[in-house]
């Protein structure tokens, strides 16, 4: 009998097609047509072994069908439905597969296969998503069905391991655009900084292979591609930012241009030349609030214009208040709703005060300095026993994760911060406020002679109450780095394995994981490179 189905795909945009190679691989097209070659489908059982040796996909293959009316070169911008029958008898059992086979030059995307009404079982959905070339062979997309390694029925098994093999590739040769390689290798192109990952003791960070070749033997340092062009960075095609996510990035690259020059042109007029604000107003100058610049009396308003364009939205919290960044209250709020909330911690009851895990043997007594009579007059009449008890009081702890490195932050780097703690008390009326931070620096004896730490507590008056402020900026400045380096960066982008396309897991994450490969790509040529971003902006220099 004969199931009803539809396949979902789409060809090359019209932009794809005045590309030069296209032009060429429309020829070749043409002569396809012409042999009357066609895209073909065919489904393979997830029941049914098939005995045949020569059968390489281990269950039992069924008939070819071709997608009729459909060519690599028909005016069809938008997705295209196209109606198909597959043969199939109750001999098959259950399709768990299909292959698809590009005869054209050009690749086209195909989107989903959904067979209507198996008897017996119901619809069957194909989720494929992917672009098929002719360069491929022919690919495997399997059903919506997720299956763990143990529970893959005996008749996917070589499917799906082939499949995986091809994914994670073999370490070889250079990858081409039609590639479908996952290789994972150390992070060896980032200009002058050394190369990261692949020790047994630091395996991490990862990214995908390239297979550029070797710019620096002795350092197995990548070459670069020297070209201006964000994009121009090998990604696989099925990972690449589609084209209008290309425009919103070109279109950001301009802002954060404009961001970053104009306020250097405007300190060369003025003579200023210096890698830090002198006050608050210099602050809240970076916010557009519609006020003229410097270059005005010599542009007639258009630089205000562009300059407008660079400047950042002003924060919705301080629109009716410059003045409510500062309080406790917001501290906290920001801390929660921000960056990196997830550090935020309950302390147990017996690790008060908190207490570090460096080794003493090295470090010396790195424990918190903080005391009960620091905090005590800032808990609503509570203990701190009571409050620890009641789950109240909470820690941002950034000690020990900064304290081995801040020696050589603060001396090799423009940067000038410290490690610390910072304890939040949640209050009888729900608002949670900080009430001690402890900042630390290493002993200038040695690391083994322990921190030099201080505890700063709540206050608005005089000096002290600008030291509380400025000790609130030390523990955002920490917090926001470990956010970009270890939370974001090193535990996520950095950190790449590849599971079965039937794995459950893998069907989980993926959506969620768009667009990362192409984004670690950019963030190796633009943010943890020697000298980008976050060498120069985060506190870790």
């Amino acid at each position: 009998m004969k199931i009803p189905s539809t396949v979902v795909l789409m060809r090359k945009t019209e932009q794809d097609f005045n590309d030069p190679d296209d032009k060429w691989s429309g020829l070749h097209n043409f002569g396809n047509m012409l042999l009357q070659k066609m895209v073909s489908l065919k489904l393979i059982s997830a029941d049914i072994i098939d005995s045949n040796p020569k059968n390489k996909y281990g269950g039992k293959v069924g008939s070819e069908i071709h997608l009729e009316g459909w060519n690599n070169r028909s005016a069809y911008l938008e997705d295209r439905t196209i109606h198909v029958y597959f043969e199939w008898d109750k001999d098959f059992g259950t399709p768990g597969a299909v292959l698809v086979h590009n005869p054209y030059e050009s690749e086209f995307y195909l989107k989903t296969i959904t067979l209507q009404d198996v008897p017996g079982r119901g619809p069957i959905h194909f989720l494929c998503n992917s672009w098929v070339y002719q360069n491929q062979g022919s690919r495997i997309f399997f059903s919506t069905k997720a299956y763990l390694l143990r529970d893959t029925p005996e008749a996917l098994r070589k499917c799906r391991e082939e499949e995986l093999r091809m994914l994670r590739g073999n370490g070889e040769g250079k990858l081409e655009e039609w590639d479908r390689v996952y290789d994972n290798v150390v992070y060896n192109d980032l200009g002058r900084l050394p190369v990261l990952g692949g020790s047994h003791e630091y395996p991490y960070p990862r990214r995908g292979r390239t297979g550029r070749p070797i710019l620096d033997p002795k350092k197995k340092t990548e070459s670069k591609n020297f070209k201006y062009n964000m994009f121009n960075i090998y990604v696989l095609r099925y990972e690449q930012f589609s084209r209008h996510k290309k425009l919103k990035f070109r279109d950001n690259n301009w802002k954060c241009l404009i961001q970053a020059v104009s306020p250097g042109i405007e300190a060369y007029l003025n003579f200023i030349s210096r890698d830090e604000f002198e006050s608050f107003q210099e602050i809240n100058n970076v916010y557009d609030d519609g006020t003229s610049n410097v270059l005005d009396s010599f542009t007639g308003g258009f630089f205000r214009a562009i300059s407008r364009k660079g400047n950042f939205r002003l924060p919705q919290v301080i629109k009716e208040d410059l003045g409510a960044w500062s309080r406790d209250e917001e501290f906290a709020r920001e801390m929660i709703t921000g960056l990196n909330p997830l550090l935020i911690r309950l302390p147990k009851e017996h690790e008060f005060p908190p207490l570090s895990k460096l080794d003493p043997e090295f470090y010396g007594n790195q424990h918190s300095c903080i005391t009960k009579q620091d905090i005590q007059s800032n808990l609503d009449g509570l203990s701190v026993e009571q409050a620890l008890k009641n789950k109240r009081l909470f820690i941002l702890d950034h000690h020990d994760s900064v304290m081995p490195y801040i020696r050589k932050i603060n001396k090799e780097t423009k940067t000038k911060t410290y490690v610390s703690r910072t304890l939040l008390f949640l209050r009888d009326d729900n608002p949670l406020k900080p009430v001690a931070i402890e900042l630390g620096l290493p002993n200038e004896k040695g690391d083994k002679f322990g921190a030099v730490s201080k505890v700063y507590t709540p206050t608005q008056d005089g000096v002290e109450g600008h030291i509380w402020q400025l000790a609130k900026a030390y523990v955002a400045v920490v917090d926001t780095g470990h956010h970009q380096l270890i939370s974001h960066w090193l535990n996520t982008h950095a950190a790449i394995e590849q599971l079965s396309v039937v794995h459950p897991i893998y069907k989980l994450l993926h959506p969620h994981y768009r667009d990362t490969m192409a984004i670690n790509a950019l963030a190796r040529e633009f943010l943890v490179n020697a000298d980008g971003v976050i060498e120069t902006t985060f506190y870790t220099g």
